[in-house]
């Protein structure tokens, strides 16, 4: 029976051009480490073979300020070691207005651009992506606000988070340039994408995939109930033949998938971030691979 082997290879992000390590570092958790810590948590994703970094002009926000802090950070880090940019695939988000909750329109995203970009310090990000679907924006308007982002120059590629496939669609419509990535959640515990159609979307248009909370917001890690014990306990049986821990063989049941999605890890440990090279000791047989989608849906496949 084949096996599914994962390998360290950079992976297209879509139709872009741009190339990016199998496994991405996600910065929701970065703001308030400070500049040295934040360095070295940026240079341990690096060792680690990460190439793709990804931030949010929310991420820092707790509810009532904070907006906009962890790219400031990730700026602060960019002014000491000016070499760290360069090496990196750079990635950030805008759409979600606390409270309204969000805005695509047309003079906000492109105010939200030239903020995020004053706050990292740079010129350019290599991919933007709008957040969340903001349901009052016509996808024409966003279409051609993407468009005009990129050749302004700011923007390298284009993404969405949180869109549903026919929200994709209904943008991609209007654009004379491919969607690069979708970010939807996606883990063990999460499987819709899979099944909803965005999988199989993002397949047929070369579409790159972006998971986040890979671990389930943590549950895999601590499972809480029988259904997740239950997938704990099949990632084990996979993660015991290989000798590598559970939330290894966690993104590698993620990065198996044909989509080739590349997960986006959000841990904040230097040691956790080195250990991720473990993921490419895991071989996939479809009987392992299939156990842990059974445990998931708490039933067996049709």
């Amino acid at each position: 029976m084949s096996e599914i082997a994962l390998t360290p290879d950079p992976r297209p992000l879509g139709k872009s051009g741009i190339a990016v390590g199998p496994i991405a570092w996600g910065m929701w958790r970065f703001a308030g480490v400070g500049v040295r810590r934040g360095r070295e948590l940026v240079e341990a994703a690096f060792a680690a073979g990460i190439t793709l970094f990804d931030t949010a002009d929310i991420y820092g926000f707790d509810g009532s300020g904070g907006f906009g802090d962890a790219e400031a950070l990730l700026g602060a880090v960019f002014a000491e070691a000016p070499d760290l940019r360069d090496r990196m695939v750079f990635a950030t988000k805008g759409g979600i207005t606390p409270p309204v909750p969000y805005d695509s329109g047309r003079d906000y995203l492109m105010a939200a651009l030239d903020a995020s970009l004053s706050r990292l310090r740079v010129d350019r990000v290599d991919l933007y992506q709008i957040h969340r679907p903001d349901i009052l924006a016509h996808p024409q308007e966003v279409a051609r606000t993407l468009e005009d982002m990129v050749a302004s120059g700011k923007v390298r590629a284009i993404g969405v988070s949180n869109y549903t496939g026919d929200q994709s669609r209904a943008l991609a419509a209007f654009l004379s340039m491919p969607i690069a990535t979708q970010q939807p959640e996606f883990s063990p515990l999460c499987t819709a994408p899979m099944t909803d159609g965005l999988f199989d979307a993002a397949m047929a248009s070369d579409t790159a995939i972006l998971a986040w909370s890979p671990l389930g917001g943590g549950r895999i890690a601590t499972p809480t109930n029988d259904r997740e014990q239950a997938v704990a306990a099949a990632l084990d049986r996979v993660a015991a033949k290989f000798g590598v821990g559970r939330t290894a063989a966690a993104y590698g049941w993620i990065m198996a998938h044909p989509a080739r999605v590349i997960p986006i890890v959000g841990t904040q440990n230097p040691a956790r971030i080195a250990d991720l090279a473990e993921v490419f000791r895991l071989r996939w047989s479809r009987q392992d691979w299939y156990d842990v989608l059974v445990a998931s849906r708490g039933e067996k496949l049709p």
